[in-house]
């Protein structure tokens, strides 16, 4: 095998590559018949419970296994204490423990219950449900089980301000923004459904203060400290105040106009998506803006229709993904992986049938009316799930041009210059003045959006700002396309190249490391900031990179492994987890050889902790969650465990 240490013997090489072949043959186990890899993307704790009463809210009844493994689901990733976590590995917070108590009740679950029993003495020990963070009480409200005085303001008519406002909706990140979009509409409209028996309980068993008597707008800025993740700014409190002002004397013919404008962004997002919305909250508010505008429509029909894209089955029960799927990402990744590992001949039927998935999920078009619906060109650019959902990302697009380009010799039809040139193009219009590149379109906002945070629990999510792994992404796809193609956008793709490069060097820390914001954490980080210097061509011997690779052999364990916990990124500093973990110790390797130092001891010793430690069917054993968003919440990447591992064994080219 090349790139081994030239005192690796032929037994450690062959065990080497036993464990490659192996993991190779595990990996196309799991490829669908579309040639894709779908797999478990939960984690988070605020999403099916809120799947769960969505459903109650518009009639939907679960069959009974489904109804059974969403309560064996949410009973298996109860805390100790009784409360429910952000995430399955956080310490429990009001705001997911009351929704997943409502859920378990709606779900049929007994008040006397051991687990309905120790999460309603964890919540009421709280402070009740008063005390959620925002998201929470917004949710409760719609169930009838907390009042909309009790609630910051959710203004609809912020769309009718002058778009050149920087206060302007457009201007947000465009999950926060399409999350409130339909939340302003429901606000608006003050929906809620109608009461019933179980609600009336819910009511006496969520409160410490009988709910008749709760002075329901001095709660608003109530929130327990278990869910205060990102305190409130002076400017938040400010603005809450005029708007709650606003809103004691609105206009209704205002509100009547800023209704009707919401409700048309809301069935222009519906039909781009094909009824599966950007994410699942706004998924499922829309499906409840629906339910509240025309009961039984063909718009809540459609929803409904494609509401089971976000169930996951596991053998641990039934959940709510974070998005319809991980397809594409996951697709991408698995393909350079195998590619990466030279086993590309006995492998091309699975090669191709994964190519024949990312010809056929690249986005073709540009959405009807982008600029009056605030979305970013769309053309050229692959999703992170499916080409239905319908918003390319940066990274994506990247990853899939990666993977296109990879697999383009060992494909009968592959994808036309003009295709992967519209890739290019939509990358290079992505890419923000500070050199890097955001997630799904330009960042639109300045920073200090930052301080209008309502959420209490989730940091950044006010504007899109640039990241080390999209701009990383972006550099490595626009390097191999001007290799492939010297002549096509060269002028554009060098310029775009050092100002990739300029920002990822800046963006690292004094001690070497960048710090990661969708994995954890700096191992993730670092994987991205050395291979961005490299496609930009920097030489292994660069300070960046020297420092960034001391950075991770600082933190190397005895056994040769790499580990991080989720709160590597809630502290902003490198959190050692127990034992070392497969999927860091892949990023770590994969960076570490990108380097120039595959052949040193300590990426030998890496290397043997992942021989070690995969099984005989070439899978590895479960551990620590690896993905992440806004700072707070980590979420599941159900093949990383089978894709990384797996390209770290590999040569790296």
């Amino acid at each position: 095998m090349r790139n081994m240490a030239p005192d690796t013997s032929p037994g450690a090489r062959r065990t080497v590559d036993s464990a490659l072949s192996a993991a190779i043959a595990h990996l196309w186990k799991l490829q669908s018949p579309e040639g894709s890899f779908k797999g478990d993307y939960g984690g988070p704790l605020f999403m099916l419970p809120m799947y769960v009463g969505t459903a109650h809210a518009v009639g939907l009844e679960f069959d009974a296994a489904t109804r059974e493994g969403m309560v064996r689901y949410l009973k298996g990733v109860q805390n100790k204490d009784g409360g429910f976590g952000l995430h399955v590995e956080a310490s429990s917070y009001v705001f997911t423990s009351t929704l997943c108590y409502v859920a378990l009740r709606l779900l049929g679950v007994s008040a006397e219950d051991p687990a309905a029993t120790s999460a309603r003495q964890w919540i009421r020990a709280h402070g009740g449900a008063l005390t959620s963070a925002p998201w929470g009480k917004f949710f409760l409200s719609v169930l009838r089980l907390y009042e909309y005085e009790g609630l910051d303001p959710l203004l609809p008519e912020l769309w009718l301000l002058p778009e050149s406002l920087p206060l302007h909706p457009s201007h947000f990140w465009c999950h926060c923004r399409m999350v409130y979009l339909p939340m302003s509409w429901l606000y608006g409209k003050k929906a809620r459904i109608p009461d019933s028996p179980l609600l009336q309980e819910l009511r006496r068993e969520l409160y410490t203060t009988p709910y008749e008597q709760i002075d329901w707008p001095a709660q608003r800025t109530r929130v327990s400290p278990a869910d205060a993740q990102v305190p409130r700014s002076v400017l938040i409190l400010a603005a809450n105040h005029l708007m709650g002002l606003y809103e004691s004397q609105a206009s209704r013919r205002l509100r009547e106009r800023a209704l009707y404008f919401v409700l048309d962004h809301i069935r222009q997002e519906d039909e781009n998506t094909r009824y599966i919305c950007i994410g699942p909250v706004n998924k499922l508010l829309h499906l409840l803006v629906w339910h509240f505008e025309r009961p039984g429509g063909a718009e809540e029909r459609a929803h409904l229709a494609q509401l089971p894209e976000y169930l996951w089955k596991g053998p641990d029960g039934v959940k709510m993904n974070g998005y319809n799927s991980s397809e594409l990402w996951d697709t991408a990744f698995a393909v350079q992986a195998v590619v990466a590992s030279g086993h590309i001949q006995e492998n091309l039927p699975f090669l191709r049938s994964a190519f024949d998935f990312i010809d056929r999920n690249q986005v073709l078009e540009d959405t009807p009316n982008a600029e009056r619906y605030y979305r970013h060109r769309s053309k050229g650019g692959w999703p992170f799930s499916t080409r239905d959902h319908g918003w390319p990302i940066s990274d994506c697009t990247a990853e899939g041009l990666k993977a296109a380009l990879a697999l383009e010799p060992f494909v009968d039809s592959p994808l036309s210059q003009e295709r992967l040139t519209d890739a290019v193009d939509l990358m290079l219009s992505m890419q923000n003045e500070d050199g890097g590149w955001a997630t799904y379109e330009l960042t639109r906002g300045p920073k200090w959006l930052e301080l209008l945070n309502p959420s209490d629990c989730f940091s950044d999510i006010m504007i899109d700002p640039s990241y080390v792994e999209c701009s990383s992404s972006c550099m490595q796809a626009l390097a191999r396309f001007r290799e492939r193609f010297p002549g096509v956008r060269a002028k554009e793709i060098d310029a775009a190249m050092k100002r990739g490069a300029r920002f990822v060097e800046k963006a690292q820390r004094p001690d070497g490391s960048w710090e990661g914001s969708w994995g954890i954490c700096f191992t993730y980080g670092a994987w991205f900031g050395i291979w961005g210097l490299v496609a930009a061509g920097y030489s292994p011997s660069h300070p960046a990179i020297q420092r960034a690779c001391d950075f991770l052999l600082s933190k190397q364990n005895p056994d040769g492994s790499w580990g991080e916990t989720p709160e590597s990124c809630r502290q902003r500093r490198y959190v050692q987890a127990e034992q070392g973990q497969a999927v860091m110790t892949s990023w770590a390797v994969l960076a570490l050889s990108k380097a120039g130092r595959r052949d040193t001891p300590e990426v030998q010793r890496a290397l043997g902790f992942l021989v070690e430690r995969q099984r005989p069917d070439g899978s590895y054993p479960e551990e620590h969650i690896a993905g992440l968003f806004n700072k707070t919440c980590a979420i599941h990447y159900d093949h990383y465990l089978d894709v990384f591992p797996l390209w770290a064994l590999s040569p790296v080219r």
